[in-house]
């Protein structure tokens, strides 16, 4: 199998002088790529160096909305600049999104609805952070005429609010919410939605399994979330690894081979 973990921050200090364990660890479970979004801009040039597309690490770069008061217009320029010179690695512009738990929508949709434009300019995919906030998040990419490639990543939430994301060209992210008992909804919901509307992601070191103590996760799960997947849909596990594959090529617009190298 070759499995991507679509959304990890493995910039974090969590993975700090492990790195290298972490990755052999998560390549023994046939992860073959990962990508490391990029929350503020102090952060843009840490997620860069770490980038090494032959070893299949990619990044994104974009404003979280848990940071956004500690920005300007000179950082919106600033991303702009750089997705526009399309650097190598660079495969997303994220993550970015609405946040219903922490801060406030309307200091949060202003920057969100920028890094849409950006990416629509630049032709790049979303990276969404989305927390009670999925019907804010749809209105805003309709009202922005959305016709690109997104990923909500670490949905929670129902099949209906899936279904409205999944039909303006959304990609909804499996992690490790799924594994617990708890999330009814959630896993509910993504048992129902076709399997091509689904992407795996760790959101290393958060969101971890069940099993797995919190701050600790890391792309090395991801075997067990595409078996806990697999149970929830009644699907054979590397059958449905292959759909995956193809998901998340799709939509980060590389091919297979090139996502995520075999060697």
């Amino acid at each position: 199998m070759r499995l991507v973990d679509a959304h990890c921050h493995f910039d974090f200090p969590r993975f700090d002088g492990v790195r290298e364990q972490e990755l052999a660890a998560a390549a023994k479970g046939g992860v073959r790529a990962l990508v490391v979004p990029g929350v503020r801009r102090a952060d843009w040039d840490r997620v860069q160096a770490l980038a090494n597309p032959a070893r299949g690490i990619w990044y994104c770069l974009g404003i979280h909305p848990w940071f956004v008061e500690e920005h300007t217009e000179a950082d919106l320029e600033l991303l702009g600049q750089r997705l526009g010179s399309h650097p190598d690695g660079c495969i997303g512009v994220g993550e970015c999104g609405l946040d219903g738990l922490k801060g406030s929508f309307e200091e949060q949709l202003p920057w969100f609805r920028a890094q849409i434009q950006l990416a629509t300019r630049h032709d790049y995919p979303l990276v969404i952070h989305s927390v009670k906030a999925h019907d804010q998040v749809h209105a805003a990419l309709r009202a922005e005429r959305w016709q690109g490639r997104a990923l909500v990543h670490g949905f929670s939430g129902s099949y209906q609010q899936a279904s409205k994301l999944v039909d303006l060209g959304c990609y909804i992210g499996v992690g490790g919410v799924i594994t617990h008992d708890r999330a009814r909804k959630t896993r509910d919901a993504i048992a129902r939605l076709p399997a091509e509307a689904l992407v795996l992601e760790t959101d290393a070191p958060d969101m971890a399994p069940a099993g797995v103590e919190k701050g600790m996760n890391s792309p090395a799960c991801l075997p067990a979330i595409l078996d806990c997947l697999a149970r929830l849909r009644g699907q054979d596990a590397e059958a449905l690894a292959e759909v995956l594959l193809a998901n998340v090529s799709r939509l980060y617009g590389r091919s297979e081979s090139v996502l995520a190298p075999s060697g």
